[in-house]
């Protein structure tokens, strides 16, 4: 299945039929079809698995970051190494041909990634690192809100823009403008500038 998500990263989940996934992996199309139905299969099973190691992986930075930017500067670091594999059809093709997995996709968002959202900005906020009178719930959403926004080829067509870059700059966006002073101080230390005033 790793094999076959690397594919799919690389190339978009609809580029890549069944005889590539066997190709790949260097045996018959009929030993695929042995553990897998069809595509559909495949590709919900594929994902899945990153999901739950991408879980695993979140979980464990944010309990080892000192505070609640370091975590979030951690997890950007992880977003880099992902956008950096994944292919910008990647959600199109998953919600518009793999209903299954792209509900898997949207329950992971919508539980997982919002919960962690709203833990981390309390968090901040408990460590005056973000404002009181942060209302936790909307924000969290709009941060969720925002990461979509980033992989949307209307708004940012990717022959214009890195897929990277613009996520770095929407966090940016949302991190200033829930930051305390103290908090938009330690997010310059970690960008590593240094303040002018």
């Amino acid at each position: 299945m790793k094999e076959a998500l690397t594919l799919f990263f690389k190339r978009g989940v609809k580029a890549v039929s069944m005889d590539d996934v066997a190709a790949h992996l260097g045996v018959s199309k009929k030993t695929i079809y042995k553990w897998f139905v069809n595509k559909d299969e495949l590709v919900f099973e594929s994902i899945q698995e990153y999901v739950q190691a991408m879980e695993q992986t979140c979980c464990g930075t944010i309990e080892g970051a000192n505070n609640a930017l370091e975590a979030l500067f951690q997890i950007l670091e992880m977003v880099r190494g992902l956008m950096r594999e994944v292919h910008p059809s990647i959600f199109y093709d998953l919600q518009k041909y793999h209903a299954k997995a792209w509900q898997l996709w949207l329950d992971h968002k919508n539980g997982f990634f919002l919960q962690q959202t709203k833990e981390n900005i309390q968090r901040g906020i408990e460590e005056k690192l973000f404002r009181q009178d942060v209302d936790v719930e909307i924000v969290s959403r709009l941060r969720l809100a925002e990461v979509e926004l980033g992989f949307n080829s209307e708004v940012y067509p990717v022959a214009q823009f890195d897929l990277q870059q613009v996520q770095i700059a929407l966090l940016e966006h949302f991190l200033f403008g829930i930051a305390t002073i103290k908090g938009h101080k330690l997010i310059n230390q970690y960008k590593q500038i240094t303040e002018e005033e």
